[in-house]
């Protein structure tokens, strides 16, 4: 479990890195005005879960390490999206349609109003 969780935090500095990096690099591309940076990692990572998740759990059995490294430590790290992403499929594909657009649902409206919650709490500190 050490070395599980030694493997995450060395991914999630990977994946934190690359996040700022990669959201940096579109922003300079097509500027400010709009969340490209953000939506283009949650893209990227989106579709890297995705992939990944078919290699290393179905494909090829891949050691459980290698699998924390790049799913938890380095996915984990550059979005948080592509868990909710593969989670939400998941649901789908086992025909769970009720769960998946509740979790669709709570996940937006929830974050979004906790968000928006944290921001007027924070100004008036």
């Amino acid at each position: 479990m050490l070395k599980q969780l030694l493997l995450i935090t060395i991914g999630g500095g990977l994946g934190a890195s690359s996040r700022f990096l990669i959201s940096n690099g579109v922003y300079g591309l097509l500027g400010r005005n709009f969340p490209y940076g953000t939506l283009i990692v949650n893209i990227i990572g989106s579709f890297a879960m995705g992939i990944l998740y078919i290699l290393l759990l179905e494909r090829i059995a891949f050691s459980e390490e290698l699998r924390a490294l790049l799913l938890v430590g380095f996915l984990g790290a550059l979005t948080t999206f592509s868990t909710f992403s593969i989670e939400t499929l998941l649901l789908l594909e086992q025909g769970l349609l009720f769960k998946a657009l509740l979790n669709i649902i709570l996940s937006v409206s929830f974050c979004l109003a906790t968000c928006w919650l944290g921001l007027i709490m924070g100004r008036t500190l």
